[in-house]
C-alpha cells in the first residue's frame, strides 16, 4: 500500500516542500530510504523502528521503501523521522483517511516515541502556508517559533502516538497561536551604552554617521585606545529592526539551530565578533551541506573584526563578495545557495606588531621589515570596500579621570532614526535600498549631484589621495549621509570635506 505526507527541507535560507512516500509490499523484511537522504535521514529508519514499537504500535514486517521527493534535492537532518513514521503508520492501514495530506509534519524521534526539536521550523512553515497547507504538525518545544508565521495551523505534539491520533481524526489537538507583534514589541535593552566613553568624540561622531547611512568603519589606534568599546556600542544606536527584517534575521538563526530559548523572533540587530582563528567556510558559509557562516549571521546587525591583521589573509579575502553584494553564493557539486549577508562591517587593528607606532605615549619597538610585512596582510582592494578609515587616538587622562557622562545611546540613536526617515522617504519606490550605502551608481548619480565648488574640492581630495573610482562613490554616499544628519536636500562642500576626511589613511591603497 502506498502513502505520501508532506514535509519540507531547508535550501539556503528557505523552505522546500518534500513529499515522503511510503511503498509497503510483500517480501523480504527490509527498509530502504532514496530520495539523496545524507547519513541522518538514512540513520532515521532505526529510530523509526524504534519509536513505533515504543508507542504501541505494529512495525510492518514487510518491505518497505521510503522516497522523499524530488529526488534531486539534497536531504539531511532528522526532521524526517516523524513524517516517516506517520507515513508507514499510513501505508499499513493504521491511519485512514485523507486528513495527514493537508499538514506538513517535522519532527525527530527519540526511541521511546517522544518527538524532539529540529532546526529551521521557520522557514519551513513559511513554506507549508505558500504552499496552501492548512497547518503543519511539530515538536513541542518549537510551536513558539513556527507560530511566528500567521496564516496558518500551528499544531503542537510531544510523542509520536499524539501526531497519530490527530492526522487520523481521533484527538483534536488547538492550534498554537501567539501575538507575534507582542514579542516583536519586547526587544530588550543593551548591557553597554554610549555614555560609558570618555572622549573619542570624533570616533563617536564617525560611528553616528555609519550608524545612520550604514557605512562600514575602520578603526586603527594604539591597543586600550577604546577601539572594542566603541564597535560594541555602534548596535546601541542602530534603529530598531522592521519586522520584515527580524524575520529575515531570525530564519538564518532558526536554520544554524542558534536561537536563544526565551525569543524567538530575534528583535534587536545582531552583534557578531568572530575570533581571529575562524577559518573561511566559518566566517563566509558553507560545509557539505551549505551552512550560514558568521556574515550571515551578522545579517542586518554588526560584524566586528577585532585585530583584523591576526586573521588569515585568505579568510578576510572571501568578504569582498558580501560587502559588494549583500549576499552569499555557495556553489557545490550538486546544489548552489544563497545567504543574506547586509551588515555593517567594524574592523579594528593596531597600527604595527606591537601596536605602538605613531603613539606619543609609547615608543614603537617594531622594524620597518615587521610593519610592512604587518600591513601586507589587509589587502588594498578589501581596504577600498570600508567606507570610513579612522584614527583612533589614545585617550587623555584628564578625559578618563572625569566624572562626565558622554552622550547617551538613546540620543544618538534617535538622530540616527530621524536620519534613516529621511532615507526610507527617498527610497520608498526602491525596496531593495535601505540605507544610503546601499545605493548603485545610478542612485549615486541622481542622489549626489554637486555644485561646481564641491565637485572641485572632491577633485582634489581623490588626487591628493590616490583614491580609486569605489572610494570616490562612497565618498560621495557618506556626504550624502552628513548632508542627510544637517537635513539638507543637497550635499554642501562642508559635507564633501568631512567625508574626504574619513579616507584620510587611503593614501596607500590599491584598487
Amino acid at each position: 500500500m502506498l502513502a505520501k505526507v508532506m514535509s519540507s527541507a531547508v535550501i539556503g535560507v528557505d523552505g522546500v516542500p518534500i513529499e515522503v512516500e511510503v511503498d509497503i509490499t510483500l517480501g523480504l523484511p527490509m527498509f530502504a530510504t532514496v530520495g539523496l537522504p545524507d547519513g541522518a535521514v538514512r540513520e532515521s529508519k532505526d529510530r523509526v523502528k524504534a519509536a513505533i514499537g515504543n508507542s504501541g504500535y505494529e512495525f510492518p514486517n514487510k518491505k518497505i521503501t521510503v522516497n522523499l521527493a524530488p529526488a534531486d534535492v539534497k536531504k539531511s537532518g532528522s526532521a524526517y523521522d516523524l513524517p516517516m513514521a506517520v507515513g508507514i503508520l499510513a501505508a499499513a492501514g493504521i491511519i485512514q483517511g485523507p486528513l495527514h495530506t493537508q499538514y506538513c509534519i517535522v519532527g525527530e524521534l527519540s526511541l521511546d516515541g517522544a518527538v524532539r526539536p529540529v532546526s529551521g521550523i521557520l522557514p519551513m512553515t513559511l513554506a507549508a502556508r505558500e504552499q496552501g497547507l492548512q497547518g503543519i504538525i511539530v515538536p513541542e518545544a518549537n510551536k513558539t517559533e513556527a507560530a511566528i508565521v500567521a496564516g496558518i495551523d500551528i499544531i503542537p505534539v510531544k510523542f509520536l502516538h499524539q501526531a497519530v491520533e490527530f492526522v487520523a481524526g481521533a484527538m483534536t489537538i488547538s492550534p498554537f497561536a501567539i501575538d507575534e507583534r507582542t514579542l516583536f514589541a519586547d526587544p530588550g535593552g543593551f548591557a553597554v551604552d554610549c555614555d560609558d566613553v570618555k572622549g573619542q568624540e570624533y570616533v563617536k561622531r564617525a560611528l553616528e554617521i555609519a550608524a545612520s547611512g550604514g557605512h562600514n568603519i575602520l578603526m586603527k589606534g594604539p591597543p586600550g585606545s577604546g577601539k572594542t568599546m566603541l564597535a560594541r556600542r555602534l548596535p546601541t544606536i542602530l534603529p530598531d529592526l522592521s519586522f520584515e527584517e527580524a524575520l529575515e534575521t531570525t530564519k538564518i538563526y532558526s536554520i544554524v539551530g542558534s536561537l536563544p530559548p526565551e525569543r524567538v523572533l530575534l528583535a534587536s540587530r545582531p552583534f557578531r565578533s568572530p575570533h581571529h582563528t575562524i577559518s573561511d567556510a566559518g566566517l563566509i558559509g558553507g560545509g557539505a551541506n551549505p551552512r550560514p557562516g558568521e556574515v550571515s549571521m551578522a545579517h542586518n546587525g554588526v560584524l566586528f573584526l577585532d585585530e583584523l591583521l591576526e586573521f588569515k589573509k585568505h579568510v578576510l579575502e572571501v568578504l569582498r563578495q558580501p560587502l559588494e553584494d549583500g549576499k552569499v553564493t555557495i556553489a557545490r557539486a550538486n546544489t548552489t545557495v544563497s545567504f543574506p549577508a547586509r551588515f555593517i562591517l567594524v574592523v579594528a587593528l593596531n597600527p604595527c606588531p606591537c601596536g605602538f607606532l605613531g603613539d606619543k605615549r609609547n615608543s614603537c619597538r617594531c622594524n620597518p621589515g615587521q610593519i610592512q610585512r604587518y600591513e601586507s596582510r589587509l589587502s588594498g582592494p578589501l581596504l577600498d570596500r570600508i567606507d570610513m578609515h579612522l584614527h583612533v587616538p589614545a585617550v587623555p587622562f584628564h578625559e578618563m579621570s572625569s566624572l562626565k557622562k558622554g552622550e547617551s545611546s538613546r540620543r544618538i540613536r534617535e538622530r540616527v532614526v530621524t536620519t534613516r526617515d529621511i532615507q526610507k522617504i527617498r527610497f520608498k519606490d526602491r525596496p531593495h535600498l535601505h540605507c544610503n550605502s546601499q545605493m548603485g551608481p545610478k542612485e549615486v548619480e541622481k542622489y549626489c549631484a554637486l555644485d561646481a565648488r564641491s565637485l572641485q574640492l572632491l577633485e582634489k581630495g581623490i588626487e591628493r589621495l590616490r583614491l580609486s573610482a569605489r572610494a570616490y562613490h562612497r565618498i560621495l554616499k557618506i556626504a550624502r549621509t552628513i548632508a542627510d544628519m544637517d537635513n539638507q536636500e543637497r550635499i554642501q562642500s562642508p559635507h564633501i570635506a568631512e567625508a574626504i576626511q574619513y579616507r584620510r589613511m587611503s593614501n596607500t591603497e590599491n584598487g
